[in-house]
């Protein structure tokens, strides 16, 4: 019963860690942030795109939802890393 709620919980939380990271940089402005805004734009664009195609094949929302947290995670990574890789060079 808690099953895909559970995941819509996680994805929500662990997103809102992308969200605060991703409004850092760009507030930083500069060419990163122009980078940053592309990026997160295209892959808004890509994600519409596959959510159509996976549930065009018969995939269920929950593997859709693991699906982003699974983008989700990576871009947590990747920010993550840049930050501390930033906060190094100062």
């Amino acid at each position: 019963m808690l099953g895909p709620w559970f995941t819509v919980i996680l994805l929500a939380l662990e997103s809102s860690e992308v969200i605060g990271l991703r409004v850092a940089k760009l507030a930083g402005g500069g060419v990163e942030a122009q980078r940053e805004a592309h990026l997160m734009v295209s892959e808004k664009i890509d994600a519409v795109v596959e959510v159509g195609a996976r549930l065009l094949f018969g995939a269920t929302a929950v593997n859709v939802i693991d699906r982003f947290r699974e983008q989700v995670a990576a871009n947590a990574e990747r920010l993550s890393t840049e930050r501390l890789a930033e906060s190094g060079r100062e």
